[in-house]
């Protein structure tokens, strides 16, 4: 295909900072909620003691081997680089009023190997982490102080990379904290539907102060925020089913909403008046609130269904998200619907909705990838849902929509966040390890690398229509 990709597509990959790095006490490091989910975001939270481990402490020890990964991220071309900062590296407690000095270091030393192959940071704030020492404490994001040691820890990074760092996003996958409000807001699994959008409220406050202080400190930066973008289709043509749609996928557009327009919208009113949901929301949030986002981030892995029917939402109770399988599409091995068409359709329906530049910031495929006795590794599964994706996002831009860049979820392996596993591959590169953490840590290059590599170079002409 012709390429409809701009001349300046930021093309690259994503991963995050507890996911990849290790080193989890390392250089005065203080523990993080992640740290205390050892297995995955979705698992039970555990104390840690004496002599205890879990597979993240090392991940695959990117603290120490970044400028191996770096280097290998610029032999496939790539133009970004999406990661985090861990929270805890500069703040260990989350509260102290001095930084942690060593944590500083390590991210200079980390954008300045960037900067030597021209990789453009994207720089998540807080990527499924947060000092616990804040959640124990204070009630994590349940405690309205907590705005305010996050906007210290802002200001701190933003003053510190400000000629290193030109693209920020605030939170993760804001959205996620309905389904895990420990890993989205460090609250408690049962807590209230008041107390966990009284700490996302903070949360949406806490992202509106840092995008104030991004445009105070870095005024030729661009800051962003990040939703999960789980799409929801009607099952059948029924008006129930497909105004049961629309109130499902303004349960996660909400942010976006809050995050791109400065405010709560009149359906989120009414939401909380008919549930019992008190937030406080006070003049001074409101106005915070008015300060908006540059561009609009999100992650796309699949779309789902809504129906009314009982007895089908039944069937979907077991799936992470809740989400009714759509009977025209394939599945990947983790049962997660694999559906090009609906990145288009969701890029679509994000830049109708906010008319703000969108950043595809995470999107791959998962997969238990096998070594052939050459040592080579034919990840054509990879390839082709990659291909058809990226497909479907030049017909988007075709459409009109405004695409800053694509960052691949997972360009090298790390451990999943659902459930903290090696064995669910995402990479262009292969790293030796396994849901063990047995391993040597190599890297090595699988067929995607070289696909990918291509697909940069020729800025998308290399992808194959294959409709």
């Amino acid at each position: 295909m012709s390429s409809k990709f701009p001349d300046h597509f930021l093309w690259g990959g994503a991963v995050a900072a507890n996911q990849v790095e290790g080193a989890y006490q390392t250089d005065g490091k203080g523990l993080s909620t992640s740290d205390l989910q050892p297995q995955g975001i979705f698992g039970a939270v555990t104390p840690r003691v004496d002599g205890d481990s879990g597979i993240k402490d090392v991940a695959i020890d990117f603290y120490h081997r970044y400028p191996q990964d770096i280097a290998l991220f610029a032999e496939m071309g790539f133009k970004c680089l999406r990661t985090s900062i861990a929270w805890t590296r500069i703040f260990p407690q989350g509260d102290e009023e001095t930084p942690n000095e060593a944590g500083l270091a390590f991210y200079d030393r980390l954008f300045d190997e960037m900067a030597k192959y021209g990789i453009q940071p994207l720089i998540t704030l807080s990527h499924y982490e947060m000092p616990y020492g804040l959640a124990k404490k204070y009630g994590g994001w349940g405690n309205r102080k907590t705005i305010g040691f996050f906007e210290r820890y802002a200001r701190t990074v933003f003053e510190r990379y400000k000629h290193k760092v030109k693209h920020w996003l605030t939170f993760n996958e804001i959205n996620m904290s309905l389904h895990a409000p420990f890993t989205g807001v460090g609250l408690p699994e049962g807590s209230s539907k008041s107390e966990i959008y009284q700490a996302i409220h903070h949360q949406l406050v806490a992202s509106a102060k840092a995008v104030k202080a991004c445009h105070e400190i870095v005024p030729e930066g661009k800051i962003g925020n990040m939703l999960l973008g789980g799409i929801l289709y009607p099952l059948s043509c029924r008006p129930e089913d497909l105004l049961e749609t629309q109130r499902q996928n303004r349960d996660w557009l909400f942010f976006g909403d809050v995050q791109a327009r400065g405010g709560y919208p009149a359906y989120m009113k009414r939401y909380f008046r008919e549930n019992g949901i008190q937030v406080e929301i006070t003049a001074e949030d409101q106005q915070a609130l008015r300060e908006t986002i540059d561009f609009i981030s999100f992650s796309y892995y699949m779309s789902g269904c809504v129906t009314t029917d009982e007895a089908q939402n039944e069937t979907a109770r077991a799936n992470i998200l809740n989400m009714v399988p759509n009977p025209h599409l394939a599945s990947s091995e983790w049962g997660w619907q694999i559906d090009p068409i609906g990145l288009r359709y969701l890029l679509n329906v994000l830049y109708d909705r906010y008319q703000k530049p969108l950043f595809i910031v995470e999107n791959g495929l998962g997969a238990k990838d096998r070594i052939e006795a050459d040592g080579s590794i034919n990840d054509d599964y990879r390839i082709n849902y990659l291909n058809d994706h990226l497909v479907q996002v030049a017909e988007a831009i075709d459409d009109g929509v405004e695409v800053m860049g694509y960052t691949s979820w997972g360009p090298i392996d790390l451990v999943s966040a659902s459930k903290a596993e090696m064995s669910k591959r995402y990479g262009f590169i292969y790293v030796d390890r396994d849901d063990a953490g047995n391993g040597s840590l190599e890297r090595r290059r699988k067929k995607s690398f070289y696909w990918y590599r291509d697909v940069i170079q020729s800025n998308g002409n290399s992808l194959k229509d294959q409709g």
